[in-house]
């Protein structure tokens, strides 16, 4: 590949990460998340448009970007929460989900509206944890008893797809990827142990003094972490997704064990993760939208933007009934709904195994869009007008101010 290309397609997506703050700022009305910006400058500049920047040159950036997306979500997921009432009652409504999600896309395949039924199915399970934590954390949605339903609905609509993705979308049969998650799962377990090991004083101090300045030993193996886990994960012929979640699972770990800063930790990911790789890996995908599949059949995106809704939200009305109120669970409805970087993920692996036409991934994907525009604003919007009580917000009884 031309070096100057390259740099000059660089430079086009770097001006496209460096600009979208501006323009979130100065649009009127609600706030657009960034991510849209990411992926309409991406269609922008793509070969489809302007064709300032192409994909080939980016792509090794791109992968790395979906990587620390994943792993950003993987380090927030707590596997305890998971045998929680939270846990069980997200696990009941992904389950409800797949359900429908199965008779909504045999339907389809039926009528011959789509022959790739298995990804398209499970693409309609699936929720945004990643894109959404940034709009929920700005909006204070995420603390209290509340929260933890998100956390819980988020994981499960990221963990359980991925899990899937695996074993049933992989290159090899499904018996040989189901050991071969198996092997990468219990890698990541083995790797949970490993600060054990070396929990010595001159460790410690290691650890301790290295984390800032010039030596960020904590963000080097992390980094470390994330490409041995992506590496493994492709060379078990599984989808990078499942290894960047499984990173950030033994990442969080890591820092229990070694008691390290987190919070400093976190401040780094944010700045490499979002300030870096994970504005190119959204680029990149606008860059590679198919924009004459939807315009010669937009009500095809219509269709799976409505059934993100249906087949993804609204089991969050029965499953919290008796666990959240009226609104909270209607917000957890837009919530859940949310979904974009599995999509793109499945449009992607769908492409390239040949099961999926370029209609239905553009399709599905322009719904993933759109589903990021208008769901969290709605959820935020109920949020607002909603009255809280201190539970909700994280205050517990203790904490509430006597009179």
């Amino acid at each position: 590949m031309d070096l100057t290309k390259g740099l000059d397609d660089l430079v086009a997506v770097a001006l496209v990460a460096a600009l979208t703050p501006l323009v979130v700022a100065l649009l009127p009305g609600p706030r657009i998340p960034q991510v849209v910006i990411f992926l309409l400058g991406g269609v922008l500049i793509g070969p489809h448009v302007l064709g300032l920047a192409d994909t080939a040159s980016i792509q090794l950036l791109a992968n790395i970007g979906l990587g620390f997306l994943f792993l950003l979500a993987g380090y927030e997921l707590d596997p305890r929460l998971l045998r929680q009432q939270p846990g069980r009652l997200a696990i009941g409504g992904w389950v409800m989900s797949a359900a429908i999600a199965v008779g909504v896309t045999g339907g389809l395949t039926a009528a011959g509206y789509i022959r790739d039924y298995v990804p398209v199915g499970l693409a309609l399970t699936t929720t945004a944890l990643g894109t959404l934590l940034p709009i929920l954390r700005d909006n204070n949605m995420l603390g209290g008893e509340f929260g933890r339903h998100v956390f819980a609905a988020g994981a499960v609509g990221e963990l359980f797809p991925i899990l899937i993705i695996a074993v049933f979308l992989g290159q090899r049969g499904s018996f040989v990827a189901l050991a071969s998650v198996a092997l990468v799962g219990a890698l990541a377990l083995t790797l949970t142990f490993v600060p054990r090991l070396a929990r010595s004083a001159a460790m410690q101090r290691i650890v301790t003094e290295g984390q800032e300045a010039t030596g960020q030993v904590t963000l080097r193996w992390s980094m470390v972490l994330l490409f041995a886990l992506l590496a493994v994960a492709s060379r078990f012929g599984l989808d990078v997704v499942l290894g960047a979640v499984l990173a950030g699972m033994v990442l969080r770990g890591w820092t229990r064990h070694l008691k390290m800063d987190t919070e400093s930790l976190e401040h780094k990911f944010d700045a490499v993760g979002y300030g870096l790789f994970i504005p190119i890996f959204f680029i990149y995908s606008g860059m590679s939208f198919d924009l004459k599949s939807i315009s010669e059949d937009p009500l095809r995106l219509l269709i799976f933007f409505a059934l993100l809704l249906v087949v993804r939200g609204l089991p969050s009305l029965l499953v919290y009934r008796r666990a959240l109120a009226p609104v909270q669970r209607l917000e957890m409805t837009f919530i859940t709904a949310t979904s974009l970087p599995l999509l793109i993920a499945l449009a992607a692996i769908g492409e390239q195994d040949g099961v999926m036409l370029p209609s239905t991934a553009a399709s599905l994907i322009g719904a993933g869009v759109l589903s990021v525009l208008v769901f969290p604003l709605i959820a935020v919007g109920l949020h607002r007008r909603a009255a809280l009580t201190p539970a909700d917000v994280g205050i517990t009884a203790e904490e509430t101010p006597q009179p």
